[in-house]
């Protein structure tokens, strides 16, 4: 995925708000802007960092700036979590992701119950198969972690798959790791412990579990590789 060309670098002064963040140019001019990204953002907003920013075409926007990636411990982290259902379904559509089978549609944002929506549900030779895309921006001593702060929708999301896997349909979710010094994947148990319990509980019911890293950097994001991801974690010892 190319980045829009209206991409501008900058420095971060504060994320604040959860959907703000004070951005410094290289002229000195302070710009206030969207940050797209409901997380803590633990490891990726720490002030002073080089940051990515795109200019929106919508001129109503109150915030017409918008807060890309961020810069830290030598690598870009993307932290705009819009752009991740985009980024996976490119990798499905490119062969990336073949962990499906061939694929024959790829249908977004589908109701599964009242109130409750999947990203996708793939039409694939091996049957229908519905999946849930979930941005990583966070690593530590190389494991990308998920999530960042306490989801409970994303508890829910799992519990959904793991009654449509009961029901015979193929239930998977794909961990989009945008940073490049992670080699292997697992949840954030110390941040959200029912979370990552689970996923253990979901695994055990026919749930996949997918990771799948990005290379990113200021003119593209693009899905390259498939890593290990493990529902109890990595042992210290391999960190």
């Amino acid at each position: 995925m190319r980045l829009p060309a209206s991409c501008q670098p900058g420095t971060l002064a504060r994320r604040y708000k959860r959907f703000l963040a004070d951005v410094v140019l290289a002229d000195g001019q302070s710009l206030t802007v969207h940050c797209p990204n409901s997380g803590s953002m633990r490891g990726c907003s720490t002030p002073g960092s080089p940051v990515l920013i795109s200019r929106a075409d919508n001129p109503r926007r109150k915030y017409p700036w918008t807060l890309e990636m961020v810069r830290e411990q030598g690598v870009w982290i993307g932290v705009h979590t819009g752009r991740t259902n985009h980024l996976i379904r490119e990798a499905l559509e490119n062969g990336v992701i073949a962990d499906f089978g061939a694929l024959h549609t790829i249908v977004p944002e589908v109701p599964v119950a009242v109130g409750s929506r999947l990203d996708f549900r793939l039409e694939t030779s091996g049957g229908t198969v519905f999946l849930e895309v979930k941005n990583c921006s966070l690593a530590e001593q190389g494991v990308a972690l998920f999530p960042d702060a306490v989801t409970a929708r994303g508890a829910k999301h799992l519990h959904e798959l793991v009654r449509l896997a009961a029901a015979g349909y193929g239930a998977a979710v794909v961990f989009c790791v945008q940073r490049g010094d992670a080699d292997r994947c697992a949840p954030a148990a110390e941040i959200d412990p029912v979370y990552a319990e689970t996923v253990v509980w979901a695994a055990g019911q026919g749930v996949r579990f997918l990771a799948y890293r990005a290379e990113v950097g200021p003119q593209a994001i693009i899905v390259r590789e498939k890593i290990p991801f493990s529902p109890s974690g990595f042992p210290a010892e391999r960190r």
